[in-house]
């Protein structure tokens, strides 16, 4: 009954919006538009339900009728020219209940009352409240995505009241501060939560998808559509929109997660030639700005719950209502936070100081406390901090701060006493793990009863082991046996298992080393630190007289053979030419000894080589140099 009434209902709406039922049934274009407008069949409002009750599945017949109905009655463009105001004040009047209003604006101007409390944020109000503030969104969303899908054709009046702006700018202010107030209230109901997150979640990603709608219509489609000569006009409105929105960077990460900004840019430069360049650049260097500590290829992955592609209309929100809760759990948090709401990596130490730094050189008079408020709340950017302080458009937990806040140093988790690691650590003198020490053992410098040569006479530590070395002289070599104690001591039992192969051999007799040195030990000694008995100072010296005397060399009393003394003589002098770079005169090899009594192989060498070689000195190459004088004409032939 239900889908048949939902069917008829939409049938003659349909029937309501047709001008010409057959050849002969119809009414003139005029007439019918003046027919519709005058008696109010149609207006923005019933439109805008329309397509967001018969959107989903009647798209073509959907469309087909709106179009028409503008086609017909031009006059609904005014209308919806001056409805989009109240859809403007519709964002303004969830910020202003979620108290995210800007300071800017009028409900901010009036000077509050000492009774009146403040407005509450999305963390404070009750739960109901918020609940809500997120469907009243959820609404609005779904109704303007399900109305500029189906009739494409209004993004230009849209855009006439800077539509593409003011939606970025309730995003950045809205969207974060509803998804943390969602996410702190965990305790509460889950089941209820969840619902609340997935249609947030829808929301966020509709309000993207009516601004991917509206750039489309405005800049890109006219672009490809346009001939080469009328493009300029679309690029400049495409340019002028992203330079607006570069200071939102939560809405400019998650856009480019689901729509690349650089395919827009791409096709831009492809289409035209003259294109700026320099704004283009920046503007996709703002872009890449805005992913800095995001994991850009985890947010891009992330997908929205599928359950909530399927909030199109009255039916589908109830159904969802009833739906399982994908709310997640503390696990899971960077899942929920959608396409790009991961939080980027704490900052420390002095990249935190630097931070706080960049910001202070320009604004002196802000305490640091107030600073780093400002940065944790705006995910460390030096550059939004700045510029919401200067524009005044902060965060209303920070409006509310003391900008003379001071900063407050965290203590150390792990103080130096607790964490102290040393090769002394625990011992008897560690006065930071015991509390009691022995003060009979601590001495401050040298003991006064003490000196070297009574540390060095000390001889208890060498009394005390001289027993120990004592022991190591008691060997028993053989064992004494009385007659008739033999078998009493090695037992009366055959050991059959002795190996008895080298008793009939002499081992060892061949040797060059004697049996005694085979058999017999080392006769032990005592160290000279144990022995007892010093010898006497007289005995050392004329021991030490003994080895002089065997040292020292025999006097020789006969004379030297001459011979021995030229032929060492020879030797020093050759090592001194030698020394002194002089060469061997090999004249002497060469006229070598008397004839007759042959030639020695040195001699016969030194021959063969003066012989090779005599033509490099002297005069021996006369025809040779003659004949190369001739070839150069310097000696007339």
């Amino acid at each position: 009954m239900q889908k048949r009434l939902h069917r008829s209902v939409f049938l003659t709406f349909l029937r309501m919006s047709t001008h010409k039922e057959s050849k002969d049934h119809f009414i003139s274009p005029s007439a019918f538009g003046e027919i519709l407008y005058n008696n109010f069949l149609f207006d923005i409002p019933k439109i805008l339900d329309l397509c967001v009750l018969f959107g989903k599945g009647n798209s073509p017949l959907l469309k087909k009728m709106i179009g028409n109905i503008f086609i017909q009655q031009p006059s609904y463009y005014n209308d919806l020219d001056e409805t989009i105001p109240t859809i403007l004040q519709v964002f303004s009047n969830i910020l202003q209940h979620s108290g995210l209003q800007g300071d800017g604006d009028g409900a901010s101007a009036t000077p509050q009352k000492l009774e009146e409390r403040g407005p509450l944020t999305p963390s404070d109000m009750p739960l109901l409240e918020l609940k809500d503030i997120v469907l009243y969104l959820c609404d609005t969303c779904t109704t303007l995505w399900a109305f500029l899908d189906i009739f494409p054709l209004a993004c230009q009046t849209f855009q006439k009241h800077d539509f593409c702006y003011r939606l970025a700018s309730f995003y950045e202010t809205a969207i974060p501060e509803l998804e943390s107030a969602i996410k702190k209230r965990r305790l509460e109901d889950s089941k209820l939560l969840g619902d609340l997150w997935q249609r947030l979640s829808h929301s966020r990603k509709k309000l993207l998808e009516i601004f991917h709608i509206l750039l489309n219509q405005i800049c890109l489609l006219p672009v490809l559509e346009s001939s080469s000569e009328n493009i300029q006009c679309f690029i400049e409105e495409f340019l002028q929109i992203f330079s607006s929105l570069l200071q939102e960077k939560r809405f400019l990460r998650d856009y480019d997660a689901l729509f690349s900004v650089a395919d827009d840019v791409s096709l831009l430069q492809q289409a035209s030639s003259v294109l700026d360049e320099t704004r283009t650049a920046y503007i996709l260097q703002a872009v890449e700005s805005a992913w800095e500590g995001v994991d850009r290829r985890k947010a891009i992955d992330a997908k929205d719950p599928p359950v909530a592609e399927d909030l199109n209309g009255g039916m589908a929100t109830a159904e969802l209502i009833s739906g399982p809760s994908s709310y997640p759990e503390n696990s899971e948090e960077e899942k929920c936070m959608g396409a790009a709401a991961a939080l980027g990596p704490a900052v420390h130490g002095v990249e935190l100081d630097s931070l706080i730094s960049q910001v202070k050189d320009l604004l002196p008079d802000l305490g640091e406390g107030f600073i780093l408020a400002c940065l944790e709340h705006y995910d460390y950017d030096p550059e939004q901090v700045i510029n919401n302080i200067l524009e005044e458009r902060l965060a209303p937990a920070l409006s509310q701060l003391d900008r003379s806040l001071d900063r407050q140093m965290k203590p150390d988790p792990t103080p130096l006493l607790t964490s102290r690691h040393n090769v002394f650590q625990n011992d008897e003198f560690d006065v930071f793990s015991r509390d009691s020490v022995d003060l009979s053992r601590v001495h401050k410098g040298r003991r006064k009863e003490e000196s070297t040569r009574s540390l060095l006479n000390n001889k208890r530590e060498v009394v005390a082991q001289r027993q120990r070395y004592e022991q190591y002289s008691v060997v028993v070599e053989e064992v004494p046996l009385q007659p008739g104690e033999g078998l009493s001591y090695y037992g009366d039992d055959y050991e059959d298992e002795y190996d008895d192969t080298y008793d009939g051999n002499q081992v060892g007799a061949n040797d060059a080393d004697s049996d005694d040195e085979l058999i017999s030990r080392r006769p032990f000694t005592i160290p000279q630190v144990l022995r007892t008995k010093v010898p006497r100072e007289g005995q050392e010296e004329e021991e030490e007289e003994e080895e002089a005397e065997d040292e020292a060399p025999k006097p020789d009393h006969f004379v030297q053979d001459p011979a021995v003394l030229r032929e060492k003589a020879e030797v020093r002098r050759m090592a001194f030419l030698a020394r002194k770079g002089y060469r061997h005169d090999s004249l002497t090899a060469v006229a070598g000894s008397t004839r007759g009594h042959g030639q020695s192989r040195e001699t016969t060498q030194e021959r063969r080589k003066k012989e090779a070689n005599k033509s490099t000195r002297a005069n021996h190459n006369r025809r040779t140099m003659a004949d190369r004088k001739r070839n150069k004409g310097m000696i007339p032939s």
